[in-house]
Formats: C-alpha cells, sequence, structure tokens
C-alpha cells in the first residue's frame, strides 16, 4: 500500500468500488494509474495540446494580470563538520505576508535536504515529486539516488516547463560515498555545484556576510553562527524575509534541526555587536 500511495494508484477508481465496467475500461484505467510511472513529467501537464506556446496567449486573454514579487533568504554551506542549510520562514505575495510559519527547508529522506525559494506551490509539489523518484529509486535498485541525480530530475523538469510559469530555485544538500554534495537548480534550468549559495531576494545580504567570514575550518558552532548571522542581516534589510529562522545540520550519518529562532530574538543577540562595528568605523 505505500508503493500504491508513491505511485499515486491508490486513487484510482476501481480500486475503490466494484460497479460493472469492462474490461477494457479497467485497462485503461490501469494505464491511467501507472502513466506517471513511465513519464513523471507529464502529471502536471495543463490539459490543452501545445501548452507552451498557448499559456501566455490565455494569460494576455485574461482581465486579471497576477505578477506576484517573490521573496525569501534561503542559505547553504558546505564545511568540514558538514553541510548547514539555512532558511526564514515568511511566505509572501506581493507585499502582503501570507504566512510568518512556512518550513522551507524539506526532508526528501535521511540524507538528502532540500529548500524552497520562488513559488512555494510550485517548490512543494515537486520537491514532493522528487520524494517520491527517491524512494522509487530504492525500491527499483536497492540504492540511495544520488543529489547530483536529484538535481538533475529537478532541471529535467524546469527543461519541460520552461516558459508556463514555473518559478523556483531550489538548493538539494546530501551526503554519498563520494563526499557532501550542495547544488543549486532553479525554473531556468540552471544546475551549479558549490560549497556556498544564497538564493532569494535576501540573499545579496546574505552572501554580504558569508563572503567575509566563510572558512571551510569553521567549527560546528561558528558554522550556526554564521548561518544565523547571515540570514538575520538579510531578514533585517528584505522586507520579504522574516519570521523564524531554521537551522538544519547535515553529517555523514543523517540531518538535524539544530534550533529554531524569531528574527527579534537574534536581533537582539546580533545589533549590539552590530553597533559596535559601526562605532569602530
Amino acid at each position: 500500500m505505500a508503493l500504491e500511495r508513491i505511485c499515486g494508484m491508490d486513487k484510482v477508481p476501481y480500486m475503490r468500488s466494484f460497479g460493472s465496467r469492462t474490461s477494457k475500461q479497467t485497462i485503461e484505467e490501469i494505464r491511467l494509474a501507472s502513466s506517471n510511472m513511465d513519464n513523471p513529467l507529464a502529471i502536471m501537464a495543463p490539459p490543452f495540446e501545445n501548452p507552451r506556446e498557448r499559456v501566455n496567449k490565455l494569460s494576455a486573454l485574461g482581465e486579471v494580470q497576477m505578477d506576484w514579487d517573490h521573496g525569501t533568504t534561503t542559505v547553504g554551506f558546505v564545511y568540514q563538520g558538514g553541510i548547514i542549510l539555512c532558511v526564514d520562514s515568511r511566505a509572501t505575495s506581493g507585499k502582503f505576508i501570507g504566512s510568518q510559519n512556512v518550513q522551507k527547508v524539506v526532508q526528501v529522506n535521511k540524507y538528502m535536504l532540500g529548500t524552497m525559494a520562488g513559488g512555494a506551490a510550485d517548490c512543494t509539489y515537486w520537491d514532493r515529486a522528487l520524494t517520491r523518484e527517491c524512494r522509487l529509486h530504492e525500491l527499483r535498485f536497492k540504492e540511495r539516488l544520488p543529489v547530483r541525480s536529484a538535481a538533475r530530475f529537478i532541471c529535467n523538469v524546469a527543461a519541460e516547463y520552461k516558459g508556463m510559469g514555473l518559478c523556483m530555485g531550489m538548493m538539494l544538500a546530501g551526503w554519498s560515498p563520494e563526499g557532501f554534495s550542495l547544488v543549486y537548480v532553479d525554473s531556468d534550468g540552471l544546475r551549479l555545484h558549490g560549497k556556498v549559495f544564497a538564493v532569494g531576494s535576501g540573499s545579496h545580504n546574505a552572501l554580504g556576510i558569508l563572503d567575509t567570514d566563510y572558512r571551510l575550518d569553521l567549527s560546528d558552532d561558528e558554522a550556526y553562527d554564521l548561518a544565523f548571522r547571515a540570514v538575520y542581516h538579510a531578514t533585517m534589510r528584505d522586507i520579504f524575509s522574516g519570521g523564524l529562522v531554521r537551522l538544519y545540520h547535515m553529517d555523514q550519518d543523517n540531518w538535524r534541526n539544530v534550533a529554531n529562532k524569531d528574527c527579534h530574538e537574534l536581533h537582539e543577540k546580533y545589533s549590539t555587536g552590530q553597533a559596535l562595528d559601526d562605532s569602530k568605523l
């Protein structure tokens, strides 16, 4: 039953009722239920032909134009003790704050984490699709899906839906026998492997802190402090970022949620230090 839920086959009508139906109808329902295993990118296709050409035309015909500004701050970096991911929790629609408690670190499985930036619906859906693909890969091949392959899956999604309004920027973090991997992927099909990333509207503020103080030989406490400071300064200068700041640490064995701190709590800790630094200028 777990595999049926992963594949979407538990929602098929013939599995819930015993009405009369022909063998042809049954075969067609089985084909539709298992189609996402053959082509997982087809399950989100718009219900009309040539969507790449028609989406823009349909948008132009609409009387209500929605072009929201997206905002967030997510930070990730690799150091000697593993990988750090630190994110805020604010969701916005333009300048309207929709939520202050969004979970932007996605727990793909026990050896892989992802972050969300961009359209919340797009990121949430495709992170769930990625979780399913990772589980199916384990069941089929009896081994983990590497982070590089997971990033390639998201890039294939981006290529399939390019120009159709998909909006997402993700970091995927995980460990494999080759070592720690941190990969950035977005809806333009960009895929970058690196050691330090910041994604979202507050990313340039966070990168200012990371570029100054990041080192590969950071201790755990220094890495936690650097991540919190980077996201804190972004939330103080970017109206689209804020709420809770969540910090995750991944090592070879597992990942764990180190701490969740409110921006006001971080302000009390770091604003004094910032004032002292400014006085020295």
